[in-house]
């Protein structure tokens, strides 16, 4: 079993992702995937360069990146998928960007989370601004997640499993909470118990977006937050 989850890592970074993460989400996966008990998280960083030339406002470059980025994700997810399928086990990707917007249900929310996967599996943990950040990258990455009963929940930390993080590392920085032109960050750092209300006002998020930036990928994508984090900053070679 490790060989073929050795396997799955190979491939995946093979074509183009950053990082992998696996861990047990029984505790926190909805009901009706309990018996999708294990989640494979696919990180995939963004681009220094573009991320770097985001100032007062989004750019097209950048949209036009942050669609292509989360495709390749879709992508490396369902290769996984089919390789797991094709060993007798069950497996669903959980979309890059997807969200549902029904009254009944809270706002701007995905089927899962993949950030809950991602804490889960010891990758990093939540700023202020609600994404999820990274020692290495900062918030300059995006986030896949495959669903699956293949367990994977005993990899030792150099395959990718590792203790998940408890609580925020930004400690008193308030950089992306100054950047937010809609002040939707609230500036209350992050625990595990935290929900994603306690940081972030998702409503003036979105409506600023599409009301300042439509011309721009509909309103979809911001990034100056992701802009304004110090983790991940570091530029090599100039």
């Amino acid at each position: 079993m490790n060989e073929f989850i050795d396997k799955l890592k190979d491939k995946a970074l093979d074509i183009g992702a950053t990082r992998i993460g696996f861990s047990n989400i029984e505790s926190v996966v909805p009901k009706e995937f309990l018996h999708l008990k294990y989640g494979i998280t696919v990180m995939v960083r963004l681009s220094d360069e573009i991320i770097n030339q985001i100032e007062n406002m989004p750019t097209f470059t950048y949209f036009h990146h942050y669609r292509d980025i989360n495709t390749l994700i879709d992508q490396i997810c369902l290769r996984l998928s089919l390789m797991i399928q094709g060993e007798g086990f069950l497996a669903m990707n959980v979309p890059a960007s997807q969200t549902i917007i029904d009254a009944k249900q809270e706002k701007y929310k995905a089927i899962f989370s993949h950030k809950v996967a991602a804490i889960h599996s010891g990758l990093g943990w939540i700023g202020k601004n609600g994404l999820f950040v990274t020692e290495d990258f900062g918030p300059r990455v995006r986030l896949g997640t495959v669903l699956t009963n293949l367990p994977v929940r005993d990899q030792k930390p150099e395959t990718g499993y590792q203790s998940k993080i408890l609580e925020s590392k930004c400690g008193n920085c308030m950089l992306c909470v100054n950047s937010c032109p809609a002040k939707a960050i609230k500036g209350e750092n992050w625990t595990i118990n935290s929900t994603r209300n306690d940081l972030l006002d998702v409503d003036k998020c979105s409506e600023h977006m599409k009301t300042a930036y439509k011309d721009i990928g509909r309103g979809s994508v911001c990034g100056l937050c992701i802009k304004a984090c110090p983790k991940g900053t570091k530029v090599i070679g100039c």
